[in-house]
């Protein structure tokens, strides 16, 4: 569904009229009900790794040089593995601290890449990795992270993840926010957004059942 979809679809369980436009509205009731969405939207995104959001980016290296951005990658981003895929071989995450010793108590050799260290963001709010060993050429480095997507800001972008349960939230949000809808209570319609969910992740989960199954080492 489009973010404009989902707005007229929650405007409809409130009883109220549907739009043209959720973005370029001058209603302040629909451009209330667009940040609940938005806010809704978020706590879907959050409440699981969904498949929908799952994606990999690669990084070609260049010789001697160990800091790289990850582009179109935010704050919101999950790392799940990351491989160095000319060498065949997963890399580890190392803490700052163990990256600062390795570079800078010591003399950094140059090698193929094996682990990797998250460094804050670039001018452009994307995600900057270090990697160690330095390369000493061109390797390719596939991270695979679960990317949750910025709000909405435009009627024709279509959302990722489950609709149902981004539109019961923004319901019992909006129903919170005014007091009633005649007939159904806030607690009523969260709790009802909660089961959408939780049903909604069972689904998914059911895709990596390996990741929901603790195993004793």
């Amino acid at each position: 569904m489009t973010y404009l979809q989902l707005v007229n679809s929650v405007l409809r369980r409130l009883r109220e009229n549907e739009v043209t436009t959720a973005v370029g509205s001058a209603d302040s009731y629909t451009k209330l009900i667009g940040d609940f969405v938005n806010d809704a939207k978020r706590i879907v995104e959050d409440s699981w790794d969904w498949s929908s959001l799952r994606n990999t980016f690669t990084i070609d290296t260049q010789a001697n040089v160990f800091s790289y951005a990850l582009t179109g990658v935010g704050s919101a981003s999950k790392t799940l593995d990351v491989l160095n895929d000319t060498s065949n071989v997963f890399m580890r995450q190392a803490s700052s601290s163990w990256m600062n010793n390795a570079f800078l108590n010591q003399d950094p050799p140059k090698s193929t890449p094996s682990y990797y260290s998250w460094n804050g963001f670039d001018g452009s709010g994307n995600l900057q990795v270090d990697i160690f060993p330095i390369p000493d050429g061109v390797y390719s480095l596939r991270f695979n992270m679960v990317d949750r997507t910025a709000p909405f800001t435009a009627d024709a972008t279509v959302l990722d993840v489950p609709s149902a349960p981004v539109i019961q939230y923004a319901v019992a949000l909006a129903s919170r926010e005014r007091g009633e809808t005649g007939g159904t209570s806030a607690q009523e319609l969260f709790a009802i957004a909660d089961t959408t969910l939780a049903d909604a992740i069972a689904m998914d989960a059911a895709r990596f059942s390996s990741e929901t199954v603790w195993t004793a080492c």
